[in-house]
């Protein structure tokens, strides 16, 4: 939440050590970082920048200008040597200097850095909905508690077909719980969930609980799949979320934060839900796998709960309705309960 970043923030800049952090949190490490080491996939390089975040952003934009600008004047010394050579190939007297001409022409590409290409995003459209009744999700009376502790108690709620509801509350009231309860993976202690006409669920759990560590990541999405979907469908949609080749039989165990979100979304892509379940789906992305949640988000046809920390998720999924944990108490939603976001 917010004030547990800002205490980590705050935290790590009067740090007397030395730290090595790997984060997409950018407000993190502009406030942390003075050495950034650089992975270049394209060149294979590490450059490293003695400097803050902001400056090596802009420093590596320049640079990327500079190899960009080097590149066009050496393909244009390529063309114009070549063409030299070819002219000086009509005469037998110059076929020695035109071969001199091919080979400095060679060593030139041979040197020139390879083209860039952009980053790789996966792309996500969430499923069109599956035809449902006009309430496919019900709850009644919901109460939940481990041992003597009680999480919530007497909530209820409808969540009707399309419909968007984003769930508030502080650390520990309940939010989580409340999802896991609807998805099935709880039970609840008191109350019930009733599932509508047509009711198909889709929960992308923040813990990634959902996944089977020990099956394959083609196996866990066809295990989400309707089988009217052929393993050839699946593997281009896996491809789209950047599971290419031999990755599509790597255990999920074994993938990293990120790529184990990419999975659990890529499940419910395949999954033809009508109400979604989501718990922080943002969470562990870099910005612009981010931005095509968000994008999904704004575009899906089905109904979604959201459970989140992040302001921009909610303003993406423009809710018509808010529940407050642990009261449960349901209301329409207003902006002005968007400050309350970063903080729940």
């Amino acid at each position: 939440d917010a004030d547990s970043i800002t205490w980590l923030r705050n935290y790590l800049r009067g740090y007397a050590g030395g730290l090595v952090v790997i984060s997409h949190d950018t407000d993190l490490l502009e406030a942390i970082v003075n050495r950034v080491l650089h992975l270049d996939a394209t060149r294979q390089v590490i450059d490293v920048y003695n400097m803050g975040w902001r400056a090596y952003r802009e420093q590596v934009a320049t640079d990327e200008r500079r190899r960009q600008r080097e590149r066009v004047n050496a393909e244009r010394k390529i063309v114009t040597l070549r063409s030299q050579a070819d002219k000086m190939r009509a005469t037998a007297t110059k076929a020695r200097a035109a071969h001199q001409l091919d080979r400095r022409a060679a060593r030139i590409a041979g040197g020139l850095a390879e083209v860039r290409s952009q980053d790789k995003v996966a792309k996500l459209r969430f499923p069109d909905p599956a035809p449902c009744g006009r309430t496919p999700l019900t709850a009644n009376g919901l109460a939940k508690g481990y041992g003597s502790l009680e999480v919530f108690s007497g909530v209820d709620l409808a969540i009707d077909r399309g419909s968007r509801v984003v769930v508030l509350g502080l650390n520990g009231a309940g939010k989580t719980t409340l999802l896991r309860v609807l998805a099935g993976v709880e039970q609840p202690d008191g109350g019930e969930v009733v599932a509508g006409h047509g009711l198909r669920l889709g929960y992308y759990a923040q813990e990634h609980e959902t996944l089977d560590p020990h099956a394959g990541v083609f196996a866990n999405v066809r295990r989400e799949a309707p089988a009217s979907l052929t393993d050839v469908e699946l593997r281009r949609i896996l491809g789209a979320f950047l599971f290419g080749g031999d990755r599509v039989d790597q255990p999920a165990g074994t993938l990293s934060g990120g790529e184990k979100t990419r999975l659990a979304l890529a499940a419910l892509v395949v999954s033809s839900a009508n109400v979604l379940l989501l718990d922080e789906p943002t969470n562990n992305l870099d910005p612009a796998s981010r931005a095509e949640v968000l994008g999904a988000l704004r575009s899906y046809g089905g109904a979604i709960v959201l459970v989140t920390h992040d302001p921009g998720a909610v303003e993406a999924l423009q809710p018509e309705r808010v529940l407050l944990m642990p009261d449960g108490v349901e209301d329409h939603w207003s902006d002005e309960l968007g400050d309350l976001v970063a903080l729940a």
